[in-house]
């Protein structure tokens, strides 16, 4: 009998998603789709505005992830403009960058994916949140919440804004630091490092104990693809670099700046989605792959920062390179944040911070692309402005849109092994959720209340309802 299972909504995740497998006679999944609900738009938003506001516009886009948005869009007018920020500007950037990487994957680690490694895949729906995070967890939950806050603060004494930032411009940054700032934020970033080395040793632990108590989903979700991010003199660089695709193997397959992304990314359009997929069309051939911090473990040669080289280091010779495990993006992510909090401690404590944070910038019909490595994998704006500064097209490729077919190609792999393992509906709920959020797909600005773990699946034959599931907490 054939069936159709439906997963709506999937929660802890940013935004609004539902899953639909679509099953054969024999009970085993033939497709699974990541459905996106949501329809950002928003390069349709942008034409006709002057090209200067993108910077504060575009921030908008999402409550998450828009640091990202932010510095994304002031580097594609420093492109389009055809300028260099001062020396000062960009580490100040880069420096706020930080900020946001550590509050992002600390809300990841901790709050979003930390239920499902405190209480695994049997937990209870109603205690899988952060109320029962604190419960169950209460000093390592404190901790977690610091190392975000610490982010959030760094990201807003740069940026002016914790969440829409609105200081960096076309040619560099807008403000300069005076000495009580930098004051205050050599004391973060000297406790974010400390605080990142305490609980490293604790999440990693968790992480390597989930996965014992799950070999299912780590011993089916060895999924070969193509991988890409950035990389800087071969190391990890989320600010600035060239883009590096690799291939199932590990040999790079090519190399390029994001003003060339066009020849050899190719994006179209889906049925069930409002996200696009993308794919890298490279030697003749179209290649599925993957960006975020799995991808980014395996482009690059070394981290740049000693804590986190060591735990690169760590990763490789455990699981290998390249590594094509889904849900060892969690484990890649802890190592991010090593690096993130070490990173930003060497940028405070940098003298060029004290330079010119500016230049003038202007646009005489030009078009303007740069990327960054978000939190979730590289994110591109490309921008077409007129000879009067005013945005006649807009595009950008979100981390999440370049890895939907991954996405569905892991549910589909997950579904069938828990599937043959026979595990209950509860289980099969919660695993396909956490296959899910190892990509922490970022759909849009969202909030979801606390405790709200509402899930729904249908089992159809023929389009006629067989069964239905439901958990209402």
């Amino acid at each position: 009998m054939s069936k159709t299972i439906k997963i709506d909504p999937v929660t802890r995740i940013e935004g609004h998603a539902r899953i639909l497998l679509d099953c054969d006679d024999a009970g085993r999944v033939d497709e699974a789709f990541f459905c996106v609900n949501e329809l950002r738009g928003f390069e349709r938003i942008l034409v006709g505005m002057e090209a200067a506001t993108l910077p504060q516009v575009t921030a908008r886009i999402c409550g998450v992830c828009p640091t990202a948005h932010h510095l994304a869009a002031a580097k594609a007018l420093d492109n389009a403009a055809g300028v260099e920020p001062p020396e000062a500007a960009k580490l100040l950037r880069e420096f706020m960058y930080m900020g946001h990487v550590i509050h992002s994957h600390a809300l990841s680690l901790f709050i979003l994916a930390g239920p499902d490694l405190v209480f695994g895949l049997k937990g209870q729906a109603a205690k899988q949140n952060v109320v029962g995070m604190v419960e169950a967890e209460p000093e390592l939950t404190k901790k977690g919440l610091r190392l975000r806050s610490l982010g959030q603060k760094i990201n807003e004494a740069i940026g002016g804004r914790g969440i829409h930032p609105v200081t960096a411009v076309a040619g560099g940054i807008s403000f300069r630091l005076n000495d009580g700032q930098f004051q205050r934020l050599q004391e973060l970033t000297a406790e974010a490092v400390a605080l990142s080395s305490e609980l490293s040793g604790r999440i990693k632990k968790m992480l390597l104990d989930f996965f014992d108590n799950n070999p299912t989903l780590l011993d089916n979700l060895n999924m070969p693809t193509w991988y890409m991010g950035t990389v800087k003199g071969g190391k990890l660089n989320f600010y600035d670099g060239e883009l590096r695709v690799v291939d199932g193997a590990g040999s790079i397959q090519c190399g390029f700046s994001a003003p060339s992304y066009k020849e050899y990314i190719h994006e179209r359009a889906v049925a069930n989605s409002y996200a696009k997929e993308v794919f890298i069309n490279h030697g003749g051939g179209e290649h599925m792959y993957r960006v975020s911090t799995l991808a980014r473990m395996n482009v690059v040669e070394g981290m740049e920062t000693p804590l986190a080289q060591a735990e690169f280091e760590e990763f490789r010779k455990n699981f290998g390179h390249p590594c094509h495990n889904s849900i060892l993006q969690m484990y890649a992510k802890m190592i991010e944040l090593i690096y993130a909090c070490e990173k930003a401690n060497m940028i405070i404590n940098n003298p060029a911070l004290k330079g010119e944070t500016r230049v003038p910038a202007t646009f005489n019909g030009s078009r303007g692309v740069a990327h960054v490595e978000a939190p979730r994998g590289t994110l591109i704006h490309d921008y077409e402005i007129d000879e009067k500064g005013i945005v006649r097209a807009a595009n950008m490729i979100i981390a999440t849109q370049q890895n939907t077919a991954a996405i569905n190609k892991s549910i589909k792999e997950g579904a069938n092994a828990l599937l043959e393992k026979g595990e209950d509906e509860e289980t099969m709920l919660n695993g396909l959720e956490f296959v899910v959020r190892c990509y922490d797909p970022c759909l849009a600005c969202s909030t979801h209340a606390i405790g709200r773990m509402d899930l729904e699946v249908e089992i159809r034959n023929r389009s006629e309802l067989v069964k239905k599931i439901r958990r209402c907490s």
